[in-house]
């Protein structure tokens, strides 16, 4: 049964570790008369908005950026295994978030390392999965082909993948990468082509890699 991944308590738009807004980002305090319009935040306006966010969403409260966000989304999800606390977990939230990803799904462990993300959880649509099998069923439901991205034999290249359009990346951890599980899922798995000495990239880049290549196939140019 899928379950939507809560929401932490409400925190500084920021890297948690840092105890001090960083003034240099965003805007400082609105100048009166405020703009009359639902989206934004009264306390953003009187306090000023240091969020990690585009100038489009300056002063807007999380839920009306999220609303927007919707609006726009594109077709391709992210899962992602979680049975060590994986750090790359939030770098791959992040960077879901930047390509507007539909959502992410997390697969295994409920509670994920959140480090990476900047926060930027608070506007993606998160979901949580305990096992490959659910994760089966809800792709079948939702219609999405769930591709598998690991550099093991048999792999296809992604450079000269055709894409579909409801494509779900699959991605397991760092080290032993997919599960057995979550190759059987895999329609099809493709690898990133690498010429250094390494044997493997990190999972959070590989994601980053993966994703864009779906954008350069499918997303409207801007």
């Amino acid at each position: 049964m899928s379950r939507l991944v809560p929401s932490d308590p409400p925190a500084p738009d920021r890297d948690p570790d840092d105890a001090t807004p960083d003034l240099s980002v965003g805007v400082g305090p609105h100048p009166l008369p405020w703009p009359e319009d639902a989206r934004l935040d009264p306390e953003l306006l009187a306090d000023g908005d240091r969020r990690n966010v585009i100038d489009q969403y300056r002063y807007w409260r999380l839920e009306a950026i999220v609303a927007d966000l919707d609006t726009r989304r594109h077709h391709f999800a992210v899962a992602i295994e979680n049975w060590q606390h994986d750090a790359n977990i939030g770098t791959i939230v992040r960077t879901a978030n930047a390509f507007a990803a539909r959502e992410v799904i997390i697969v295994g462990r409920k509670r994920w390392n959140r480090r990476g993300a900047m926060v930027t959880d608070r506007y993606q649509h998160l979901r949580h999965l305990p096992t490959a099998i659910e994760l089966a069923d809800y792709a079948a439901a939702e219609g999405y082909t769930v591709i598998g991205i690991d550099n093991t034999p048999g792999s296809e290249p992604i450079e000269r993948a055709d894409l579909p359009l409801r494509a779900l990346f699959l991605f397991g951890q760092e080290g032993p990468g997919l599960t057995a599980e979550a190759h059987e899922l895999a329609g099809r798995t493709y690898s990133i082509a690498q010429y250094g000495s390494t044997r493997s990239i990190n999972a959070g880049v590989a994601a980053g890699i993966a994703m864009h290549a779906w954008i350069r196939q499918h997303a409207d140019s801007r």
